[in-house]
């Protein structure tokens, strides 16, 4: 009979089910995990460093670029720091707008999440239908704030600009005769909100398809149940957030708990799992994606009949309007001050977190008083979950590993910022 060996493996970093450059080093019984030793560093991107050499508003498109699935959180987390030191408040419907395109990003990254870590299982179909949602969803990123995965729609004091009225529509090419063009447009004859209103109708449908796809497969949950078990105490000693903390039965929102933009006044839940595995870490991730779709529905409400202003009108703080500064010297000053200089942030230090697809993202800023942060150090959900892997893997097997990571939801950007 062959000797079964304790051996070494690399897992990574160029591995397809490795969410980014990660590369564990498993110590293995057989294919039994005995340790899993996580490294970092082959990605390091100085966004922390870089944001020191830049004006406070300079930085804010680096947040777009630290989780590429949350971009539009990660902006919320940074503003919110910046306005707190700043001591603003910004416009009731920047609050709403914030929060709609939060909400438009939860799903961005749950459907990622959902999709990649099916097909790291080994489910190929989930990933398409997932991406053919995020389509729509990356086209109202794009409408808004002019592209589609890095936007830096929110600014300093509110957002850039209030939604278009009119949906870009597709244009008749080689690739698309009218007919086809016709049928894609078909959903697109109105404003943003419209289109947006339109994806919140048919949504559930596509929710429901998820769930017949894998909730009750019994290949998924063979591969889910019972993998990476987190027990509630456990999860909050490691440091845990988002949907690992509530996974393992532990009720925390920061939505909830600590509202910040318009989440006071919206109507929601708060999905917790029971038993802490793979398996429940999914079904909230799902259920997440259904209650985001109702805080959309809402906000759109709101939007329709609220008009008003999107950016706090301290023009010491915030841009004038393009109009403005190219009809009035005041403005003029104001704008060139504004993007040559920056602001000068009063002393002091602030941190702001926002409940992030991941879990809580949150940024602390110190400011010495000058137009660039002293100090900027960013809380990243993904690297508490990523330090757990060892405890959270040992006694399985390497093909377990795949699954963990991928209802850990990492992405390395953030992990390796």
């Amino acid at each position: 009979m062959t000797e079964i060996r304790d051996h070494t493996l690399n897992f990574g970093p160029q591995h397809p089910a490795a969410h980014g450059v990660l590369r564990l080093v498993l110590e293995m019984d057989g294919e039994v995990i005995v340790r899993a030793d996580p490294h970092i560093g082959l990605l390091h991107r100085g966004t922390e460093k870089f944001a020191e050499n830049r004006t406070w508003a300079q930085s804010l498109p680096f947040m777009d670029r630290l989780d590429y699935t949350c971009m539009m959180c990660n902006e919320h987390a940074y503003c919110l720091a910046v306005e707190r030191l700043l001591g603003i408040e910004i416009p009731e419907r920047a609050k709403y707008l914030r929060t709609l395109f939060d909400e438009v990003t939860r799903l961005l990254a749950h459907l990622l999440s959902l999709g990649a870590h099916a097909l790291d299982v080994g489910a190929m179909s989930i990933m398409l239908y997932a991406l053919r949602d995020r389509e729509d969803l990356l086209d109202v990123c794009e409408a808004a704030a002019g592209a589609r995965m890095h936007p830096a729609y929110y600014r300093i004091g509110g957002v850039s600009r209030d939604l278009p009225e009119q949906m870009p529509q597709y244009r008749e090419s080689k690739w698309k005769n009218a007919a086809t063009v016709k049928k894609f447009n078909e959903n697109r004859q109105g404003s943003l909100l419209d289109f947006l209103e339109d994806f919140t109708n048919r949504f559930p449908k596509h929710h429901a398809e998820y769930h017949t796809l894998l909730t009750d497969n019994r290949i998924w949950k063979q591969r889910l149940v019972n993998i990476g078990v987190v027990s509630p105490e456990r999860a909050k000693q490691l440091g845990f957030t988002g949907a690992m903390l509530r996974g393992s039965g532990v009720e925390w929102d920061l939505r909830k708990k600590q509202p910040y933009a318009a989440y006071d006044k919206v109507d929601f839940d708060v999905p917790v799992g029971v038993h802490g595995d793979s398996y429940d870490r999914y079904l909230v991730r799902m259920e997440e994606m259904f209650q985001a779709n109702r805080i959309i529905k809402q906000c759109i409400a709101w939007l329709r009949t609220h008009p008003g202003a999107v950016m706090a009108e301290n023009h010491k703080v915030t841009p004038p309007r393009r109009a403005d500064m190219k009809s009035n010297m005041e403005s003029l000053i104001h704008h060139f001050k504004y993007f040559s200089e920056g602001v000068h942030i009063p002393q002091g230090e602030a941190y702001a977190a926002v409940e992030h697809p991941k879990g809580e993202f949150g940024i602390y800023a110190i400011s010495d008083g000058a137009n660039m942060p002293y100090r900027l150090k960013i809380r990243s959900p993904g690297f508490a979950h990523l330090a757990a892997m060892d405890e959270m893997a040992r006694g399985h097997m390497l093909a377990d590993v795949v699954t963990i990571i991928g209802s850990q939801d990492i992405v390395f950007g953030e992990i390796d910022r």
